[in-house]
């Protein structure tokens, strides 16, 4: 079967276009728009487009835009269709959301230089020293995870407001000293950049087409967050119920969380686990189960002040709250191992090649997971971490609670 795919069959044609507008574009670019039957855009970038040259029927993009693509594109099939992106409509663009919805094989994408590339022109960065963060229809909060001392990142920013809100998040943070430039326009004739400091960032608006490029610098006093598992106790709010710094570094690392996949957390206390899983990789999700209430608001306290707000909190009893769930590609039991049934539904959802991890400080479910182990293999081993504390005038270890940890691989036959 010859697997190539003649771009001359696809359904839609998605072309990105700058500030610049129509001078900016290549000839391919606007033989595209000159053709389309329909131009489909935001009415920013479909008022780019003069109308003697594209007489195509125009169509402004409804808000929510997800929801109504598979309509939009339904209407209109048959005609010669083009959409309108900014920049590189496969760099968090459209191109996904259509891919997604028709398939790539049906999309001819033109790109456009990104405002990324024209922002790393401007400042003298290398793209891909570079971390970006986009705070289009996401939650401000997913910045704090790219912060780093000496760091370089690129936002970008939704609306007039963002740099002003970004800049009050750095001083709620602990990075005021954060310097912030707002490129404006990039490509285009009214491009500009405003300069300044999270600490005294004088604009409350500015152009709505920008990108925000930070320079990471960390207060004095602030708390260090590092990028691998086993961050500090005191980075999380919590009651008593927190796997502990080194024994959470150990449980991540027999989780082995890999880009694009999915944990529960089955009896969240605090959400650390979950929370540093997510920060593993910007792509692993997480969903936290956890049956009480004022609990499972503190996992969503934590999860937006350590840069992961995505971080789904399911509230109540397990195993009964984890029926309807997404597959799991690993689960970790932190709690409630006794609960009847609770392992076994949690075996049960794993797939081939799935791991659990499951802790434990009781004899009970200690015995619990020896028979498991008995059954399905894997490994089991006990934790122990001593702290060493004031004896009088000298020093002594203090030892902590002991834990036991079974972690296990799915195989292909385990039922």
């Amino acid at each position: 079967m010859n697997g190539a795919i003649s771009v001359s069959a696809a359904a839609v044609s998605v072309v990105g276009i700058g500030a610049d507008g129509w001078d900016g574009l290549p000839e391919t670019s606007r033989s595209v728009l000159r053709a389309a039957e329909v131009l489909i855009g935001a009415p920013r970038q479909l008022d780019l487009l003069p109308e003697d040259a594209c007489p195509g029927e125009r169509i402004a993009w409804p808000s929510p835009l997800r929801p109504a693509v598979p309509g939009l594109l339904a209407a209109h099939e048959g005609r010669a269709l083009a959409v309108l992106a900014s920049g590189d409509p496969s760099f968090y663009g459209i191109a996904r959301t259509l891919a997604e919805t028709i398939g790539a094989h049906r999309l001819d994408v033109h790109p456009h230089p990104s405002s990324v590339s024209y922002a790393c022109a401007r400042l003298g960065w290398p793209l891909e020293a570079v971390e970006t963060v986009s705070l289009v229809a996401r939650p401000l909060d997913a910045l704090r995870a790219a912060l780093h001392p000496g760091r370089r990142v690129l936002l970008l920013g939704e609306g007039p407001e963002t740099p002003a809100r970004v800049a009050a998040l750095l001083r709620e943070a602990g990075w005021g000293g954060t310097r912030i430039r707002v490129l404006e326009q990039l490509g285009g004739p009214a491009e500009r950049i405003l300069d300044g400091t999270a600490a005294d960032w004088p604009y409350e608006r500015t152009d709505a087409l920008h990108v925000l490029a930070l320079d990471c610098v960390r207060d004095p006093g602030t708390l260090r967050l590092g990028a691998t598992p086993g961050l500090p106790d005191e980075a999380y709010e919590h009651d008593g119920q927190l796997t502990k710094r080194y024994v959470r570094a150990a449980t991540l690392a027999a989780l082995a969380p890999a880009p694009g996949e999915l944990l529960w957390d089955v009896g969240g206390g605090s959400g650390s686990i979950g929370v540093e899983w997510m920060r593993t990789h910007r792509d692993c999700r997480a969903i936290a189960v956890e049956r009480s209430g004022e609990r499972a608001a503190r996992i969503a306290r934590n999860a937006a002040a350590l840069g992961v707000p995505a971080l789904r909190v399911v509230t109540g009893p397990a195993p009964e709250a984890l029926a309807g769930l997404p597959a799991p590609d690993a689960v970790f039991v932190g709690g409630g191992l006794t609960a009847p049934g609770l392992l076994d539904a949690c075996w049960a959802a794993l797939p081939p090649g799935g791991r659990l991890v499951a802790n434990t400080v009781t004899l009970e479910s200690e015995a619990l997971l020896a028979r498991w182990y008995g059954r399905h293999g894997g490994e089991l081993i006990r934790l122990a971490v001593s702290a060493a504390v004031p004896v009088g005038g000298f020093t002594g270890w203090r030892a902590a609670m002991p834990v036991t940890q079974w972690s296990v691989t799915k195989g292909s036959t385990d039922s």
